[in-house]
């Protein structure tokens, strides 16, 4: 079976909303087994959106529609769906019940035009929205089926978990799992060198590589009858490539590095400080941003000016004046100092020039410094990260902060 994502909304075409939709339903429709070949935005104009709907359906047995089910002139999914395929519309009153119950409990007034939501085509597929006033809906007719779901992202994702997804299952003879493997250290392009002949040669699971910024991801899936078969036809694709890249690999679904760093110093039961110069409090940042991070994060130490560095970090002055801030002496210096006042098992650092000025011929825009440091062993290393752009601060930073957690994930966990 194979679908098509059509979203409907001229705030999408414009850019004033971002089209999460699109990506949710995308990966939701892979886990039912249904392939999406095509995506589509179209605004509110019913012309456009009846020829739309249209080009869909001549190249797809589905068509997944969100937006343009509320309450207003402009809102015309439905009543675009009913015309193509013929049916008249009719109230439903239990959508109608729900919708002025909702109204009631939220001490709202309700007008007459919301009524129009609760008029579907005759024979129509009801899903309730308990999140919202508008219900979703699926038609299916003449061997063609339309599923049509709320914009708001919170409603439409809800309703489809909890009814959508059972609907789609039924209607599918198998489905797709995946895995993902997580790379840093190396671009996409000599990934896919190493793996070239076991790309082609994998067909059921498949490997495919995906670019992010600062890692590639290669996604292994699967097409099996069920979810158990389906694991056990990755499984072993999974431990091959791990096997290829045993110094990049930092992690297997592990979603990203601070996710991947926080979940393997928990389970190690050991605990991370972090000083922080030319990321400014990033690394923090980001550990904190993954639940749970609390049993792993002591502290961070954004110590930006080099007295701060003397007074929270005890780098001596001596130090910043025979090497400077950016050197591998500091770096080392912040990640002992971090470490040993914070009381963590594991300190990691990170100093540089992330422009896009400041930069000398000797340390150029670009270079920056990592550290590490625990009781055992200590450990810097000085990266080039500029890439010639004309504004790369971020980047630059960004870099720095997955350099540093990297450390943290490749060495500081080793005894």
């Amino acid at each position: 079976m194979s679908a098509e994502i059509l979203c409907v909304g001229t705030e999408l075409l414009l850019g004033d909303v971002v089209n999460t939709n699109a990506a949710y339903i995308s990966r939701e429709l892979a886990a039912c087994g249904i392939d999406c070949y095509y995506q589509s935005v179209v605004g509110d104009n019913p012309a456009r959106l009846s020829d739309s709907l249209k080009l869909a359906l001549t190249r797809a047995d589905m068509v997944i529609m969100t937006g343009g089910l509320g309450p207003t002139y402009d809102d015309l999914t439905k009543e675009t769906v009913a015309a193509y395929f013929g049916l008249e519309m009719e109230l439903h009153q239990p959508s109608l019940d729900r919708m002025m119950a909702f109204f009631s409990r939220s001490g709202r007034h309700f007008t007459k035009n919301n009524e129009k939501q609760a008029f579907m085509p005759v024979g129509a597929t009801i899903f309730e929205n308990d999140r919202g006033t508008a219900p979703g809906l699926a038609v299916e007719k003449e061997g063609k089926t339309v599923i049509m779901l709320p914009g708001p992202p919170g409603e439409m994702t809800a309703m489809f978990d909890n009814q959508v997804k059972p609907f789609l299952i039924g209607r599918s003879s198998h489905i797709l799992r995946s895995r993902t493997i997580h790379i840093f250290g190396m671009g996409e392009s000599a990934v896919e060198d190493v793996l070239h002949e076991s790309m082609l040669a994998h067909t059921n699971p498949t490997i495919a590589p995906y670019a992010k910024t600062g890692e590639v991801q290669l996604r292994v899936t699967a097409s099996a009858p069920d979810a158990a078969s389906a694991d056990a036809l990755i499984a072993p694709v999974v431990d091959e490539i791990v096997a290829l890249f045993p110094d990049s690999v930092y992690g297997v679904d592990a979603g990203d590095m601070q996710t991947a760093l926080i979940r393997a110093l928990t389970q190690a039961g050991r605990t991370i400080a972090v000083a922080e110069s030319c990321t400014g409090g990033m690394i923090a940042a980001r550990l904190t941003e993954v639940p749970g991070a609390s049993a792993a994060l002591l502290c961070g130490v954004c110590s930006y000016s080099n007295q701060s560095k003397i007074d929270f970090l005890g780098v001596s002055q001596a130090t910043l004046e025979a090497h400077g801030a950016v050197s591998e002496e500091t770096a080392l210096e912040m990640a002992r100092g971090v470490r040993l006042r914070s009381g963590a098992e594991i300190g990691i650092a990170t100093t540089g020039v992330a422009g896009p000025t400041g930069g000398t011929a000797e340390k150029p825009v670009g270079l920056v410094y990592v550290a590490l440091s625990t009781a055992e062993k200590e450990k810097a290393m000085e990266l080039r990260l500029s890439r010639g752009y004309a504004d790369e601060r971020q980047l630059i930073r960004n870099f720095a902060c997955l350099h540093a957690m990297n450390l943290a994930l490749r060495e500081g966990l080793k005894k």
